[in-house]
């Protein structure tokens, strides 16, 4: 059975093409991961005109790495909102540079600056790697909010799929270690539990456009170094597996209803709801993983984008002044 009956129809022809490129890479292996980093980065669109690109070396965190990140939109001579955003591919691909144009959009739409994160890559570098360089870049965003016109009191956390998970993470790091506050975290379909497929089955619907069971296992080990789903897992690695969601910021999280993530997106919106943290849940009917940049003309992704969009101007305007 394909399960075409459960997409929105406006949704079709994208999630058959997904369902057909997932079929090519499947299963993952390292060979197959380094011709799926070089065809996104191939098939990315062109950069927008007239929305800055800054591109910037900063230090590592705990003496790592530096790292790469890019100051979009900047404005220093009108300090306003802003935006710290990491890019999705599963923990072990994708790219701000590839994604820019999406990210151009976002600051355009928020009148903000963004800064997005070329946070190193797994398996070449697996846990905590990226949280250290996803933590560096909020620092120095914290350090240097007049150079770029930051407001660092209406700095958001936004990214999608992995970058969902990362934002997750790094959310809960800001907090523990309370020197870098975070007004929301904008959670777009985000990767939140390596059990997902691994030691919970989902139903063959779910996951069958794009991301699926086996992407996902693929994606988690190279992310952890180690098999997904059992006990050894760190809960640190794992946004599902933290115990103390209290005294995270206000969150926004969207997914669709035939996303893989679907149900620990649920799990993650019930617990943070449950723990006293404003939460604001978007469920798509018959939408499937990376909908709304798959098909962004189609009606249902417009009203989605709308929605998120809606969520972090509350946010930023509430925290004016």
């Amino acid at each position: 059975m394909n399960f075409d009956h459960l997409v929105d129809p406006e949704l079709l022809d994208a999630a058959q093409r997904m369902r057909a490129i997932t079929a090519s890479y499947s299963p993952l292996s390292l060979e197959k991961l380094a011709a799926r980093r070089a065809a996104i980065a191939t098939l990315a669109p062109d950069w927008l005109e007239g929305i800055s690109v800054a591109e910037r070396r900063i230090a590592g965190f705990d003496d790592a790495a530096e790292v790469t990140i890019f100051i979009v939109n900047a404005k220093p001579e009108a300090p306003g909102p802003a935006i710290l955003h990491l890019h999705g591919g599963g923990f072990n691909a994708g790219s701000s540079r590839a994604g820019m144009c999406q990210i151009q959009e976002l600051a355009r739409a928020l009148d903000c600056v963004v800064v997005s994160v070329e946070y190193r890559l797994a398996p070449e570098t697996p846990f905590p790697g990226a949280l250290a360089d996803n933590y560096a870049a909020l620092r120095w965003m914290h350090e240097n909010a007049g150079e770029i016109g930051a407001d660092p009191g209406r700095i958001a956390l936004y990214g999608e799929s992995a970058g969902g998970g990362h934002a997750a993470m790094l959310a809960m790091v800001a907090r523990d270690r309370g020197t870098c506050p975070i007004l929301f975290q904008a959670l777009i379909y985000p990767m939140l539990d390596d059990r997902t497929g691994s030691s919970r089955p989902v139903p063959p619907h779910i996951g069958a456009f794009g991301w699926n069971e086996e992407s996902n296992r693929f994606g988690w080990e190279c992310f952890l170094g180690r098999k997904p789903g059992t006990d050894e897992v760190p809960e640190a690695a794992v946004p599902a597996r933290a115990r103390n969601l209290a005294g995270l910021p206000p969150c926004f999280i969207g997914v669709g209803t035939l996303d893989l993530f679907v149900a620990e997106n649920l799990s993650f919106a019930r617990r943070l709801i449950e723990a006293g943290v404003p939460t604001e849940l978007a469920v798509v009917p018959g939408a499937m993983h990376g909908f709304d940049t798959l098909a962004r003309e189609a009606a249902v992704s417009r009203r989605f984008t709308a929605t998120k969009l809606a969520a972090l101007r509350r946010a930023f305007d509430a925290a004016a002044g």
